[in-house]
């Protein structure tokens, strides 16, 4: 503003009389044939609808002697405030947020209000009420918080359906950009749906499935709404692209209605699971496992005595239909199990060994992955066909290391070849290889012959299956010629 002012004053700019205007008479014409009066834009209307429920949420939250350290650089970054001493015990935050029913109920984001000891709203006509948490979801990014001693007359911002999105669709973001700019408003479109995979600074939702928007969202638009052009809020503000513009991410209404109604109920969400970790079916790992085509997620883990390894899904299976629906996209399959009631029975289509097999399993309750640490004994490395067809060097694991993984065979990288292509597909020094294209690995003259054995099919990838720390993974590695 202050930029502004200057030119305007150092080049001796006059202010043109109104009536002399003429975007002024342009504005105020009326088309011919028409009753409706001066030309007014279409999103007046929206934000006349929907800005008074938008709300700013001002946060105190709590540090400790360092401890908070990522997260006072995620609301530094996030929220535009300047750096605070380690040493403090409170720190101010903002972000934004909407109300969604007369009770003072407000939608906002997770990292919004996590930590916090005192909570401030503000809404638009100033209005200023304390504010509590009524629950708050990691998993989504999602929570719901409360007015204390609301008014009889709240503004409500209505929930569309994201459902019903499409690329093309206008977006509407409003919110208060770096913690001073209230009541913002930027226009754009649906860019994109479906977003997943997102690696977000400060924390990263483990279900994604977010609206991509051209719509300007800045630091501090967190948890302000993305409204569709009736003025409904169809998205959460979540995520932006610092290094870009016009890349912005907002959290389906759809997800955050279903995650609000379960915190509102009981303080928390409640999921179910398989007992798996998925892939999505790269044509690689198609071409590798020689299925034909590529939809499908992939089991790269079946954790025992859970309700896939009772079902009897196994590693490798690639899950190609649920409930009749197919299935194409992990981050999508993942979400509709985990909001399936628990003890819900689930049959799924899974492709083994060629064939169409179905399988029923009976879902439990989510629970976290395990998370074990790390052993790297050292030993000599093998020789090619491994080196010479996949870049890397290999050797035995001992019974000791069997034991520790609680796996029957392996074998260990102890390196990478610069520029292989192995190290083109992510292979590191340390990973133990499992498998070759769902066939276990005894030694590191099989995983060697398992490589020469899929060249000779005329295959150009072999998929590893890759363990690191505790986790699997099946990677494709392109075979050399």
């Amino acid at each position: 503003i202050g930029v502004g002012l200057g030119l305007s004053a150092s080049l001796n700019l006059q202010r043109a009389p109104i009536a002399a205007s003429p975007l002024t008479a342009a504005v105020g014409t009326t088309l011919p044939g028409s009753s409706s009066g001066p030309l007014e834009s279409p999103f007046v209307s929206v934000v006349d609808r929907a800005l008074p429920a938008v709300v700013f949420i001002d946060v105190k939250k709590r540090v400790g002697n360092g401890s908070d350290a990522p997260q006072e650089e995620l609301m530094r970054r996030f929220f535009g405030e300047g750096g605070s001493g380690r040493r403090q015990q409170t720190r101010p935050s903002s972000g934004s947020g909407f109300i969604i029913d007369r009770d003072g109920r407000v939608l906002t984001n997770n990292h919004v209000v996590r930590d916090a000891s005192d909570i401030t709203v503000i809404l638009n006509d100033k209005r200023s009420f304390k504010a509590v948490v009524v629950g708050a979801d990691e998993e989504t990014d999602i929570a719901v918080i409360r007015l204390v001693d609301p008014d009889d007359n709240l503004p409500v911002l209505p929930l569309g359906d994201s459902d019903r999105l499409r690329v093309g669709d206008w977006a509407i973001a409003i919110g208060n950009p770096l913690g001073e700019l209230k009541g913002s408003v930027t226009v754009g479109i649906i860019s994109a749906q479906g977003r997943s995979n997102l690696n977000i600074y400060g924390g990263t939702p483990s279900f994604q499935d977010f609206i991509q928007t051209d719509a300007s969202i800045n630091f501090g638009n967190s948890g302000g709404p993305l409204c569709n052009i009736r003025g409904e809020a169809i998205g959460i503000n979540t995520a932006i692209n610092p290094s870009g513009q016009g890349i912005g991410f907002a959290i389906p209404i759809n997800l955050a209605k279903h995650v609000a109604e379960q915190l509102v109920a009981g303080g928390k969400v409640n999921r179910a699971w398989m007992g798996v970790t998925l892939a999505d079916l790269t044509p690689e790992m198609a071409e590798g496992f020689g299925i034909k085509g590529n939809q499908g997620v992939v089991i790269q883990g079946v954790l025992p005595d859970e309700p896939a390894e009772k079902a009897g899904l196994r590693r490798g299976d690639v899950i190609a239909e649920c409930e009749g629906q197919p299935v194409s996209d992990m981050q999508k399959f993942r979400l509709k199990v985990a909001d399936t009631p628990s003890g819900t029975k689930v049959n799924v289509v899974v492709l083994r060994d060629g064939k169409k097999v179905p399988i029923t399993v009976t879902l439990s309750p989510r629970k976290q992955a395990p998370v074990a640490s790390n052993t790297s004994p050292d030993s000599d490395a093998t020789k090619p066909p491994a080196e010479r067809l996949a870049g890397v060097r290999v050797r035995d694991l001992n019974s000791t290391e069997l034991a520790d993984m609680q796996i029957k065979s392996g074998v260990r990288i102890t390196d990478v070849l610069e520029g292989s292509s192995a190290e083109e597909a992510g292979i590191q020094p340390n990973d133990v290889i499992e498998e070759v294209s769902g066939k276990p690995v005894t030694s590191a003259a099989a995983f060697g012959n398992l490589l020469a054995g899929a060249k000779k099919a005329g295959k150009k990838h072999a998929v590893l299956l890759v363990r690191r720390v505790e986790v699997t993974n099946f990677i494709p590695v392109k075979i050399a010629d």
